[in-house]
């Protein structure tokens, strides 16, 4: 949305203008807002809606000032390995999916989209753009994810039924998944596609039957898959993949 004065002089949203500069996903810049860590002129930010003028007014976040300017947009597909934190930096010291990244790609303002726990692998986007961040994540478009597991023991026909109808876990029912079993990847010995995105879902949806998931990976989100690229390595995508990877939840 552009919003166009009188004069002639163009603002912008506060949420597009703060994404836009790179300051995060459209999530973490409205949490940053309520949180009164934005001011405009001086004073806080009370709505992400609020026209600015990048040309007149002065924005600050955390009290340092915004410095407007459309990013290159990038989008990296990583396979995540085992130990690495799903997050941009850090307070204990702990590494990061951005720590293994080439110096070209510091200072991008890249970030995460979504997560994995830091005993899963596999498949991780990490970009700046934040509309992109919010049609790939937001749950109104139910895209899939697919994931690899391991767990010793086979379920049971009405166990597997059950999965896929949803099950009751602590934080609600879950939505239905489809499963099967593989023999292609060994260890792994199920495939499970999602299409919610809760803490640890995978997991406790498994222990909810009583079964310990051992190994998960993430294989595909949408229309991406990992395919051969090998673990703790990285590749930029195409305009192409990205719109395939919207197309499957296109509404």
């Amino acid at each position: 949305m552009l919003h166009v004065t009188i004069t002639g002089m163009e603002s912008l949203p506060l949420l597009k203008y703060l994404v836009e500069a790179g300051l995060g996903s459209r999530r973490q810049v409205v949490a940053a807002i309520k949180l009164g860590r934005v001011a405009v002129n001086g004073k806080q930010a009370e709505s992400y809606t609020m026209p600015v003028y990048p040309q007149a007014d002065r924005i600050t976040f955390d009290g340092q000032p915004v410095s407007f300017h459309r990013q290159v947009k990038i989008v990296l597909m990583l396979n995540k390995p085992l130990g690495l934190l799903t997050t941009t930096s850090d307070d204990r010291g702990r590494k990061t999916v951005l720590d293994i990244l080439p110096a070209e790609y510091r200072g991008l303002g890249l970030y995460p989209v979504g997560r994995l726990d830091h005993d899963t692998t596999g498949l991780l986007l990490l970009t700046n753009d934040g509309n992109l961040t919010y049609r790939l994540t937001h749950p109104r478009f139910e895209l899939g994810k697919e994931y690899l597991v391991y767990t010793e023991g086979l379920l049971k026909p009405q166990e597997k039924e059950s999965l896929e109808k949803g099950v009751l876990l602590d934080d609600g029912m879950t939505a239905p998944a489809t499963i099967g079993e593989i023999s292609y990847d060994p260890p792994y010995n199920y495939s499970i596609t999602i299409h919610e995105g809760r803490t640890r879902q995978v997991r406790r949806m498994f222990a909810h039957l009583g079964y310990t998931v051992r190994s998960l990976k993430r294989v595909r989100m949408g229309n991406l898959r990992l395919v051969n690229l090998k673990e703790g390595s990285f590749r930029k995508l195409s305009a192409q993949e990205i719109a395939s990877a919207l197309r499957e939840h296109k509404k």
